[in-house]
């Protein structure tokens, strides 16, 4: 009767350890899911502020006189095509659309890169106290830009880790929730940058 009832206590305490793991692993990727979806809306928000920011920037540099109108219009193409692509937190798992996402605003930061470059030329734009203003928020805008994709890719990291280590993934099964695509650095910013004295 001893052995029956050990036998027994014993299943009892198995089962209650996997209810605990699986539960705790479904409750882990939940709030991983969670997190790392705040943090994209974080991501978005900055994002959003810096497309806010280029009409103002764009209108205070058309006011210069002579500044060359394709750089302008490759910021305002760009602005385009960047609040075209859109993601959503079902997105967020799909490498193809993220990487679209990625590379439409990767193509907006090169042109306002190239706006900024072009504006040293033009000693009367740099004087204007709306565009220096405008310049330090841009500049400010994508600091956060940076600093958010930042946290957004450690939170991927913990959401894609709580889903795929072993006894936590069993109870992420039953979660439903798929791995995260993380902001990758863009093909320009790994170029090694020409030095000429």
């Amino acid at each position: 009767m001893k052995i029956f009832l050990g036998i027994i206590g014993f299943f009892c305490l198995m089962f209650f350890v996997s209810c605990t793991t699986v539960l705790t692993g479904y409750n882990g990727a939940i709030q991983a899911k969670n997190d790392c979806d705040a943090q994209y809306a974080n991501v978005d928000t900055v994002l959003q502020r810096r497309a806010d920011l280029i009409p103002s920037l764009v209108e205070t540099v058309k006011g210069a006189a002579n500044f060359e109108k394709s750089t302008l219009e490759s910021v305002i193409q760009a602005r385009a095509s960047a609040t075209q692509v859109k993601l959503t937190a079902g997105d967020l798992s799909d490498p193809a659309k993220m990487k679209q996402f990625q590379a439409a605003q990767d193509g907006l930061s090169s042109a306002l890169t190239r706006l900024l470059a072009v504006s040293e030329n033009y000693p009367d734009l740099k004087a204007n106290a709306n565009f220096r203003d405008l310049q330090s928020q841009l500049e400010g805008t994508e600091n956060r830009i940076s600093e958010e994709r930042r946290k957004y890719n450690l939170s991927v990291m913990a959401l894609n880790n709580a889903i795929e280590q072993f006894p936590a993934n069993i109870g992420a099964g039953f979660a439903h929730v798929s791995p995260r695509e993380p902001f990758t650095a863009s093909e320009s910013g790994r170029a090694v940058p020409k030095v000429a004295f």
